[in-house]
Protein backbone atom coordinates (compact mmCIF):
# COMPACT_ATOMS: atom_id res chain seq x y z
CA UNK A 1 0.00 0.00 0.00
CA UNK A 2 0.98 3.65 -0.51
CA UNK A 3 1.11 4.43 3.25
CA UNK A 4 3.34 1.47 3.99
CA UNK A 5 5.75 2.29 1.16
CA UNK A 6 5.94 6.00 1.98
CA UNK A 7 7.99 6.78 5.15
CA UNK A 8 6.63 10.30 5.33
CA UNK A 9 3.01 9.16 5.62
CA UNK A 10 3.98 6.44 8.11
CA UNK A 11 5.66 9.05 10.32
CA UNK A 12 2.67 11.41 10.09
CA UNK A 13 0.21 8.67 11.06
CA UNK A 14 2.20 7.95 14.22
CA UNK A 15 3.00 11.50 15.28
CA UNK A 16 0.09 13.75 14.15
CA UNK A 17 -3.55 13.83 15.25
CA UNK A 18 -6.13 12.86 12.65
CA UNK A 19 -7.36 16.50 12.23
CA UNK A 20 -3.83 17.72 11.50
CA UNK A 21 -3.28 14.79 9.18
CA UNK A 22 -6.36 15.74 7.11
CA UNK A 23 -5.04 19.31 6.70
CA UNK A 24 -1.67 18.02 5.52
CA UNK A 25 -3.40 15.72 3.02
CA UNK A 26 -5.56 18.57 1.71
CA UNK A 27 -2.51 20.82 1.28
CA UNK A 28 -0.63 18.15 -0.64
CA UNK A 29 -3.61 17.59 -2.93
CA UNK A 30 -3.96 21.33 -3.60
CA UNK A 31 -0.29 21.54 -4.55
CA UNK A 32 -0.68 18.54 -6.86
CA UNK A 33 -3.79 19.96 -8.58
CA UNK A 34 -2.13 23.35 -8.97
CA UNK A 35 0.87 21.69 -10.57
CA UNK A 36 -1.37 19.89 -13.06
CA UNK A 37 -3.16 23.14 -13.89
CA UNK A 38 0.08 25.02 -14.46
CA UNK A 39 1.94 22.25 -16.28
CA UNK A 40 0.42 23.12 -19.66
CA UNK A 41 1.39 26.74 -19.13
CA UNK A 42 4.88 25.90 -17.88
CA UNK A 43 5.63 23.33 -20.60
CA UNK A 44 4.45 24.86 -23.88
CA UNK A 45 4.74 27.87 -26.13
CA UNK A 46 2.66 30.87 -25.08
CA UNK A 47 0.99 33.19 -27.60
CA UNK A 48 -0.77 36.31 -26.32
CA UNK A 49 -3.01 38.22 -28.69
CA UNK A 50 -3.58 41.96 -28.75
CA UNK A 51 -7.16 41.43 -27.52
CA UNK A 52 -5.81 39.73 -24.37
CA UNK A 53 -6.50 36.11 -25.37
CA UNK A 54 -3.78 33.60 -24.49
CA UNK A 55 -3.10 30.35 -26.29
CA UNK A 56 -0.82 27.50 -25.22
CA UNK A 57 0.62 24.96 -27.60
CA UNK A 58 3.52 24.50 -29.99
CA UNK A 59 4.51 27.11 -32.54
CA UNK A 60 4.78 25.22 -35.85
CA UNK A 61 5.56 27.90 -38.43
CA UNK A 62 4.97 31.46 -39.60
CA UNK A 63 5.48 33.26 -42.90
CA UNK A 64 5.33 36.72 -41.35
CA UNK A 65 1.65 37.01 -42.25
CA UNK A 66 0.12 34.16 -40.27
CA UNK A 67 1.28 31.98 -37.38
CA UNK A 68 0.34 28.31 -37.00
CA UNK A 69 0.04 27.05 -33.42
CA UNK A 70 -0.61 23.39 -32.63
CA UNK A 71 -2.88 23.00 -29.59
CA UNK A 72 -4.03 19.86 -27.80
CA UNK A 73 -7.71 20.84 -27.82
CA UNK A 74 -8.19 22.48 -31.23
CA UNK A 75 -5.39 21.03 -33.35
CA UNK A 76 -3.61 23.52 -35.61
CA UNK A 77 -4.82 27.10 -35.16
CA UNK A 78 -3.89 29.79 -37.71
CA UNK A 79 -3.52 33.31 -36.30
CA UNK A 80 -2.87 36.59 -38.09
CA UNK A 81 0.70 37.54 -37.20
CA UNK A 82 -0.21 41.21 -36.80
CA UNK A 83 -2.71 40.20 -34.09
CA UNK A 84 0.04 38.60 -31.97
CA UNK A 85 1.15 40.69 -29.01
CA UNK A 86 3.64 38.32 -27.43
CA UNK A 87 5.32 34.97 -28.06
CA UNK A 88 7.23 32.91 -25.50
CA UNK A 89 8.59 29.64 -26.83
CA UNK A 90 9.45 26.62 -24.71
CA UNK A 91 11.45 25.01 -27.54
CA UNK A 92 13.98 26.42 -29.97
CA UNK A 93 12.61 27.97 -33.16
CA UNK A 94 14.29 28.80 -36.48
CA UNK A 95 13.71 32.47 -37.31
CA UNK A 96 14.53 34.36 -40.54
CA UNK A 97 14.53 38.17 -40.75
CA UNK A 98 14.15 40.64 -43.61
CA UNK A 99 17.82 41.59 -43.44
CA UNK A 100 18.76 38.02 -44.36
CA UNK A 101 19.87 37.00 -40.87
CA UNK A 102 18.75 33.71 -39.34
CA UNK A 103 18.81 32.63 -35.71
CA UNK A 104 17.91 29.51 -33.76
CA UNK A 105 16.86 29.61 -30.11
CA UNK A 106 14.14 30.35 -27.59
CA UNK A 107 11.90 33.21 -28.76
CA UNK A 108 10.34 36.00 -26.71
CA UNK A 109 8.64 39.19 -27.81
CA UNK A 110 8.35 42.40 -25.83
CA UNK A 111 7.34 45.93 -26.82
CA UNK A 112 6.92 45.02 -30.48
CA UNK A 113 10.38 43.42 -30.69
CA UNK A 114 11.39 39.80 -31.06
CA UNK A 115 14.37 38.32 -29.23
CA UNK A 116 16.00 35.01 -30.17
CA UNK A 117 18.41 33.48 -27.65
CA UNK A 118 20.81 32.04 -30.20
CA UNK A 119 23.48 29.81 -28.61
CA UNK A 120 26.10 30.89 -31.17
CA UNK A 121 25.33 34.56 -31.90
CA UNK A 122 23.88 35.46 -28.51
CA UNK A 123 20.62 37.37 -28.28
CA UNK A 124 19.36 38.52 -31.68
CA UNK A 125 16.83 41.35 -31.53
CA UNK A 126 14.65 42.83 -34.29
CA UNK A 127 11.22 44.46 -34.78
CA UNK A 128 8.44 41.88 -34.93
CA UNK A 129 7.51 43.18 -38.40
CA UNK A 130 10.92 42.09 -39.71
CA UNK A 131 10.13 38.40 -39.22
CA UNK A 132 9.79 36.59 -42.55
CA UNK A 133 9.81 32.96 -41.39
CA UNK A 134 9.47 30.95 -38.20
CA UNK A 135 9.78 27.16 -38.18
CA UNK A 136 9.98 24.50 -35.49
CA UNK A 137 12.56 21.72 -35.82
CA UNK A 138 10.24 19.41 -37.77
CA UNK A 139 9.26 22.10 -40.28
CA UNK A 140 12.88 23.15 -40.71
CA UNK A 141 13.98 19.57 -41.30
CA UNK A 142 11.23 19.10 -43.92
CA UNK A 143 12.32 22.34 -45.60
CA UNK A 144 15.99 21.31 -45.62
CA UNK A 145 15.06 17.96 -47.16
CA UNK A 146 13.02 19.71 -49.85
CA UNK A 147 15.96 21.79 -51.07
CA UNK A 148 17.77 18.79 -52.53
CA UNK A 149 15.39 15.81 -52.36
CA UNK A 150 17.30 13.71 -54.89
CA UNK A 151 15.93 12.52 -58.19
CA UNK A 152 14.12 9.54 -56.64
CA UNK A 153 12.22 11.64 -54.08
CA UNK A 154 9.94 14.67 -54.15
CA UNK A 155 7.72 13.59 -57.06
CA UNK A 156 4.00 14.31 -57.16
CA UNK A 157 1.42 13.93 -59.90
CA UNK A 158 -1.39 11.72 -61.09
CA UNK A 159 -2.70 9.10 -63.51
CA UNK A 160 -5.91 9.76 -65.49
CA UNK A 161 -8.05 6.89 -66.78
CA UNK A 162 -11.16 7.12 -68.98
CA UNK A 163 -13.00 4.34 -70.85
CA UNK A 164 -16.23 4.12 -72.83
CA UNK A 165 -18.00 1.38 -74.85
CA UNK A 166 -20.88 1.64 -77.34
CA UNK A 167 -22.85 -1.27 -78.85
CA UNK A 168 -25.77 -1.38 -81.31
CA UNK A 169 -25.52 0.64 -84.51
CA UNK A 170 -21.85 1.08 -83.68
CA UNK A 171 -19.31 -1.05 -81.91
CA UNK A 172 -16.80 1.43 -80.54
CA UNK A 173 -14.40 1.45 -77.64
CA UNK A 174 -12.53 4.48 -76.35
CA UNK A 175 -9.61 4.38 -73.93
CA UNK A 176 -7.90 7.54 -72.65
CA UNK A 177 -4.81 7.40 -70.45
CA UNK A 178 -2.68 10.26 -69.16
CA UNK A 179 0.24 10.55 -66.76
CA UNK A 180 1.94 13.60 -65.30
CA UNK A 181 4.64 13.99 -62.67
CA UNK A 182 6.45 17.02 -61.23
CA UNK A 183 9.73 17.07 -59.29
CA UNK A 184 10.08 20.55 -57.72
CA UNK A 185 13.00 21.79 -55.63
CA UNK A 186 13.82 25.25 -54.33
CA UNK A 187 15.08 26.58 -57.69
CA UNK A 188 14.36 23.78 -60.18
CA UNK A 189 11.46 21.79 -61.55
CA UNK A 190 11.28 18.70 -63.77
CA UNK A 191 7.96 17.97 -65.50
CA UNK A 192 7.06 14.70 -67.22
CA UNK A 193 3.85 13.99 -69.08
CA UNK A 194 2.37 11.36 -71.38
CA UNK A 195 -1.11 10.76 -72.78
CA UNK A 196 -2.82 8.36 -75.17
CA UNK A 197 -6.30 8.38 -76.72
CA UNK A 198 -7.35 5.37 -78.77
CA UNK A 199 -10.76 4.84 -80.34
CA UNK A 200 -11.70 1.74 -82.32
CA UNK A 201 -14.83 0.94 -84.36
CA UNK A 202 -15.19 -2.77 -85.04
CA UNK A 203 -17.63 -2.08 -87.90
CA UNK A 204 -15.12 0.06 -89.77
CA UNK A 205 -12.02 -0.84 -91.76
CA UNK A 206 -9.49 -0.35 -90.39
CA UNK A 207 -10.86 -0.75 -86.89
CA UNK A 208 -8.38 1.75 -85.43
CA UNK A 209 -10.08 5.04 -86.40
CA UNK A 210 -8.46 7.49 -83.96
CA UNK A 211 -5.14 7.39 -82.18
CA UNK A 212 -3.33 10.28 -80.49
CA UNK A 213 -0.19 9.88 -78.39
CA UNK A 214 1.76 12.69 -76.73
CA UNK A 215 4.68 12.85 -74.32
CA UNK A 216 7.38 15.19 -73.14
CA UNK A 217 9.83 16.39 -70.55
CA UNK A 218 10.73 19.92 -69.42
CA UNK A 219 13.31 21.35 -67.04
CA UNK A 220 12.81 24.78 -65.40
CA UNK A 221 15.47 26.68 -63.45
CA UNK A 222 14.71 29.87 -61.52
CA UNK A 223 17.23 32.61 -62.31
CA UNK A 224 15.58 34.89 -59.72
CA UNK A 225 12.17 34.91 -57.98
CA UNK A 226 10.44 36.09 -61.20
CA UNK A 227 12.56 34.90 -64.14
CA UNK A 228 13.26 31.29 -65.14
CA UNK A 229 14.95 29.44 -67.98
CA UNK A 230 13.54 26.26 -69.50
CA UNK A 231 14.44 23.51 -71.95
CA UNK A 232 12.51 20.47 -73.05
CA UNK A 233 11.31 18.07 -75.68
CA UNK A 234 7.75 17.28 -76.85
CA UNK A 235 6.70 14.33 -79.00
CA UNK A 236 3.38 13.60 -80.76
CA UNK A 237 1.84 11.01 -83.03
CA UNK A 238 -1.64 11.73 -84.45
CA UNK A 239 -3.35 9.26 -86.78
CA UNK A 240 -6.20 11.74 -87.41
CA UNK A 241 -3.72 14.03 -89.19
CA UNK A 242 -1.57 11.16 -90.56
CA UNK A 243 1.28 12.38 -88.33
CA UNK A 244 3.79 9.61 -87.71
CA UNK A 245 5.94 11.62 -85.31
CA UNK A 246 6.59 15.23 -84.45
CA UNK A 247 9.59 16.00 -82.25
CA UNK A 248 10.02 19.53 -80.89
CA UNK A 249 13.16 20.54 -78.98
CA UNK A 250 12.84 23.94 -77.37
CA UNK A 251 14.61 26.33 -74.98
CA UNK A 252 13.86 29.82 -73.73
CA UNK A 253 12.89 32.01 -70.81
CA UNK A 254 9.75 32.50 -68.78
CA UNK A 255 8.29 34.93 -66.27
CA UNK A 256 6.33 34.14 -63.10
CA UNK A 257 3.61 36.78 -63.46
CA UNK A 258 1.71 35.35 -60.48
CA UNK A 259 3.11 32.79 -58.06
CA UNK A 260 1.08 32.18 -54.89
CA UNK A 261 -0.32 29.23 -52.96
CA UNK A 262 -3.55 29.33 -55.00
CA UNK A 263 -2.62 30.84 -58.39
CA UNK A 264 0.27 30.40 -60.82
CA UNK A 265 0.50 32.34 -64.09
CA UNK A 266 3.58 32.00 -66.31
CA UNK A 267 4.37 33.50 -69.72
CA UNK A 268 7.25 32.12 -71.75
CA UNK A 269 9.06 32.49 -75.05
CA UNK A 270 11.87 30.70 -76.83
CA UNK A 271 13.10 29.01 -79.98
CA UNK A 272 12.52 25.42 -81.06
CA UNK A 273 13.68 22.97 -83.69
CA UNK A 274 10.86 20.85 -85.14
CA UNK A 275 11.24 17.56 -86.99
CA UNK A 276 7.98 16.01 -88.23
CA UNK A 277 7.07 13.17 -90.60
CA UNK A 278 3.65 12.59 -92.15
CA UNK A 279 2.31 9.44 -93.82
CA UNK A 280 0.84 9.60 -97.31
CA UNK A 281 -2.76 9.09 -96.11
CA UNK A 282 -5.15 7.26 -98.47
CA UNK A 283 -3.31 5.65 -101.36
CA UNK A 284 -6.14 6.39 -103.80
CA UNK A 285 -8.64 9.25 -103.43
CA UNK A 286 -11.96 7.93 -102.16
CA UNK A 287 -10.66 4.52 -101.18
CA UNK A 288 -10.51 3.17 -97.65
CA UNK A 289 -6.86 2.54 -96.82
CA UNK A 290 -5.81 -0.67 -95.19
CA UNK A 291 -2.39 0.64 -94.23
CA UNK A 292 -0.85 4.10 -93.94
CA UNK A 293 2.61 4.03 -95.44
CA UNK A 294 5.25 6.57 -94.47
CA UNK A 295 7.08 7.64 -97.59
CA UNK A 296 9.30 10.34 -96.10
CA UNK A 297 7.30 13.57 -96.21
CA UNK A 298 9.40 15.28 -93.58
CA UNK A 299 9.49 18.89 -92.41
CA UNK A 300 12.48 20.32 -90.59
CA UNK A 301 12.39 23.91 -89.46
CA UNK A 302 13.15 26.42 -86.72
CA UNK A 303 10.18 28.08 -85.02
CA UNK A 304 9.32 30.29 -82.08
CA UNK A 305 7.76 28.94 -78.88
CA UNK A 306 5.31 31.36 -77.28
CA UNK A 307 2.96 30.39 -74.48
CA UNK A 308 1.15 30.97 -71.23
CA UNK A 309 0.38 28.59 -68.34
CA UNK A 310 -2.27 29.14 -65.69
CA UNK A 311 -3.17 27.06 -62.63
CA UNK A 312 -5.81 27.93 -60.02
CA UNK A 313 -6.79 26.12 -56.82
CA UNK A 314 -10.44 26.54 -55.80
CA UNK A 315 -11.17 25.65 -52.19
CA UNK A 316 -9.61 22.48 -50.85
CA UNK A 317 -10.63 20.08 -53.59
CA UNK A 318 -10.54 21.52 -57.14
CA UNK A 319 -7.66 22.51 -59.42
CA UNK A 320 -8.12 24.23 -62.79
CA UNK A 321 -5.23 24.16 -65.28
CA UNK A 322 -4.97 25.84 -68.68
CA UNK A 323 -2.14 26.36 -71.14
CA UNK A 324 -1.78 27.62 -74.70
CA UNK A 325 1.30 27.47 -76.96
CA UNK A 326 1.87 29.10 -80.36
CA UNK A 327 4.63 27.93 -82.75
CA UNK A 328 5.15 30.20 -85.80
CA UNK A 329 7.56 28.83 -88.41
CA UNK A 330 10.53 31.19 -88.83
CA UNK A 331 11.57 29.66 -92.17
CA UNK A 332 8.09 29.74 -93.74
CA UNK A 333 6.16 32.56 -92.07
CA UNK A 334 2.84 31.40 -93.49
CA UNK A 335 2.95 28.19 -91.48
CA UNK A 336 2.28 27.83 -87.78
CA UNK A 337 0.84 25.50 -85.15
CA UNK A 338 -0.90 26.03 -81.81
CA UNK A 339 -2.25 23.90 -78.97
CA UNK A 340 -4.76 24.64 -76.23
CA UNK A 341 -5.44 22.53 -73.14
CA UNK A 342 -7.99 23.13 -70.39
CA UNK A 343 -8.67 20.71 -67.54
CA UNK A 344 -10.07 20.32 -64.04
CA UNK A 345 -9.46 17.82 -61.25
CA UNK A 346 -11.84 17.57 -58.30
CA UNK A 347 -10.88 15.50 -55.27
CA UNK A 348 -13.12 12.63 -54.24
CA UNK A 349 -10.72 11.35 -51.61
CA UNK A 350 -7.08 11.93 -50.67
CA UNK A 351 -5.81 9.95 -53.66
CA UNK A 352 -8.83 9.75 -56.00
CA UNK A 353 -10.37 12.52 -58.09
CA UNK A 354 -12.59 13.23 -61.09
CA UNK A 355 -10.87 14.84 -64.09
CA UNK A 356 -12.05 16.56 -67.27
CA UNK A 357 -9.71 17.53 -70.10
CA UNK A 358 -10.33 19.51 -73.31
CA UNK A 359 -7.60 19.75 -75.95
CA UNK A 360 -7.40 21.58 -79.28
CA UNK A 361 -4.59 20.98 -81.79
CA UNK A 362 -4.30 23.15 -84.92
CA UNK A 363 -1.73 22.91 -87.70
CA UNK A 364 -1.67 24.82 -91.00
CA UNK A 365 0.10 22.21 -93.14
CA UNK A 366 -1.31 18.69 -92.64
CA UNK A 367 -1.54 16.25 -95.58
CA UNK A 368 -4.15 17.20 -98.19
CA UNK A 369 -6.76 14.71 -96.97
CA UNK A 370 -6.42 15.61 -93.28
CA UNK A 371 -8.21 18.35 -91.36
CA UNK A 372 -6.22 21.15 -89.77
CA UNK A 373 -8.00 21.11 -86.40
CA UNK A 374 -8.54 18.33 -83.83
CA UNK A 375 -10.64 18.83 -80.69
CA UNK A 376 -10.48 16.10 -78.05
CA UNK A 377 -12.46 15.87 -74.79
CA UNK A 378 -11.82 13.22 -72.13
CA UNK A 379 -13.24 12.56 -68.69
CA UNK A 380 -12.52 9.93 -66.08
CA UNK A 381 -10.77 9.21 -62.80
CA UNK A 382 -7.56 10.79 -61.52
CA UNK A 383 -5.30 8.76 -59.22
CA UNK A 384 -2.92 11.10 -57.36
CA UNK A 385 0.44 10.14 -55.91
CA UNK A 386 3.19 11.76 -53.85
CA UNK A 387 6.66 10.30 -53.36
CA UNK A 388 8.89 12.06 -50.85
CA UNK A 389 8.83 15.68 -49.71
CA UNK A 390 8.50 18.69 -51.98
CA UNK A 391 8.52 22.38 -51.04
Amino acid sequence: MYVQSNPLWFFLLKCLPLRRLKKVFRFEMLVFVAFLGLSSALFGDQVTLKNGDRLTGTVVKSDGKTLVLHTEAAGEVTIKFEAVQEIKSDEELHVSLKNGKTAVGLVTTTDGKIEIADKTAGTVEAPKEDVTLIRDDAEQQAYDNSLHPGLMHGWNGGLNVGFSVARGNSETENLALAFNAIHPTLNDKITLYASSINTTNNLATPSDVASLEQGGIRYDHNLNPRLFAFAGGDFMSNALQFLDLRAVYTAGFGLHVIKSDTTILNVLGGVNYTHETYSNGPAVAGSVPLVYTSYGVTNKFVALTLGEEWTRKIGQGTVIAENMYFYPNLQDTGQYRWTLNFGTVTKISKWLGWQNQLGDIYVTNPPTSAKKNDVVFTTGLNIAFTHGTAP
